[in-house]
């Protein structure tokens, strides 16, 4: 989708609620309905799922490079339960209609992820429990030369996502592997790292029973320790890391990080609206430095994108404005 991710603060904003509070729960539902309802006017419906027809500005062009599509191969075409949505530039990702679905933390953190790197560059990166592969895909957009190995528990997630590496046509340079990153399965080193690990423990709130949305939530192979671990691991020398958590991890960041014998660089709040305080954080890791703290606000306190992040969508392929 063009305008905005799928799972939008608010809804973050839910999830966090739902997890103290199950009431919550009901005011989701209906509110997904009224999206549901709201947006069934917005999509092409082929006989086997969703295709997003493309919502911007008069007279924006996508950047970047064109995907493959479907090649006449059946698997690239959204099945029953599926939607095939916009993600950078023409480039576009499967999902579930009602799953867990890409979401801002995974725009925001290919955005820092790439932010300070040479773009030219042919370095390789890896994405520990990449899901969907929304981020593993956001970077391999952004760095075209790149080569991009995600890692996850799920094998269906896995398979869609690599049914959206091979709808953008870059199998030749990203690859999802089976398997718990904790298994440690993945070898070699990379120049990047990048991982939305879980935010809640296991126990702390009501899993969902939507497909794929507590392991993606609750962590049921592992937290941020873990993944810091891993990272610390598979990065080069001079690399970098960079993780999205929840602004509750704030001293299990620390803690993971010096366990790990890494350094803390940059520190980056995400805040949904001037204001407010900030729900997650993404914050890059490395061998060496010094930490600097930095703040990324979504909308000023009208409801406006700011020019930060119009910045942040310019740079990863999506229009800087709504279209009206």
């Amino acid at each position: 989708m063009d305008v905005f991710p799928s799972t939008t603060y608010t809804e973050l904003l839910v999830g966090y609620l739902t997890v103290s509070f199950p009431i919550f729960r009901v005011l989701r539902s209906a509110t997904r309905s009224f999206i549901a309802a709201r947006d069934r006017t917005h999509v092409v419906s082929s006989p086997r799922g969703i295709i997003r027809p493309p919502r911007r500005p008069p007279g924006w062009e996508a950047p970047g490079p064109a995907p493959a599509g479907s090649q006449g191969r059946p698997e690239l075409e959204p099945m029953a339960d599926e939607d095939l949505c916009f993600l950078a530039g023409d480039w576009r990702l499967f999902q579930k209609q009602r799953g867990h679905r890409w979401s801002l933390d995974d725009l925001v953190t290919a955005w820092v992820a790439t932010r300070s790197l040479d773009l030219a560059s042919p370095l390789r990166a890896l994405d520990l429990g990449c899901g969907l592969g929304s981020v593993l895909l956001m970077v391999a957009w952004r760095l075209p030369n790149a080569d991009v190995t995600g890692i996850e528990a799920q094998p269906d997630r896995a398979a869609m996502g690599r049914r959206s590496i091979a709808y953008n046509g870059v199998e030749g340079r990203c690859r999802i592997v089976d398997g718990d990153l904790r298994d440690d399965r993945i070898t070699g080193s990379f120049e990047l790292v990048t991982g939305t690990p879980p935010y809640f423990p296991i126990g702390t709130g009501t899993e969902s029973e939507k497909t794929h949305a507590a392991p993606a939530r609750f962590e049921h192979r592992g937290g941020v320790e873990d993944y810091l671990a891993i990272a610390a691991r598979r990065v080069t020398p001079t690399g970098t890391i960079a993780i999205c958590t929840s602004a509750l991890e704030r001293d299990r960041v620390a803690n993971g990080a010096r366990s790990a014998a890494l350094a803390h660089r940059e520190a980056w709040a995400i805040v949904p609206r001037a204001g407010k305080p900030p729900l997650v954080y993404v914050d890059v890791l490395a061998a060496s430095g010094t930490l600097e703290h930095h703040e990324l606000v979504v909308r000023d306190r009208e409801g406006t994108w700011t020019a930060d992040f119009q910045r942040v969508r310019t740079d990863l392929g999506m229009p800087s404005t709504a279209p009206r």
